[in-house]
């Protein structure tokens, strides 16, 4: 189930293919819905990025 505001399945079928894969080199991404869900979550509110709930990580 999707939150409130967060991307549904369907809209992140269209997105993900844009975003960028793994290449090897560097770190690891951190997931990339999360941290989209965690962007939309901060518009949406207008909250400082200090408050951002911990379901979006760091």
């Amino acid at each position: 189930m999707v939150g409130r505001g967060e991307l549904t399945d369907a809209a992140w079928e269209r997105i993900a293919p844009l975003l960028p894969g793994v290449d090897g080199r560097g770190r690891p991404w951190r997931d990339h819905r999360q941290v989209i869900n965690g962007v939309l979550w901060r518009l949406r509110t207008g909250a400082p990025w200090r408050d951002l709930p911990e379901r979006f990580g760091p």
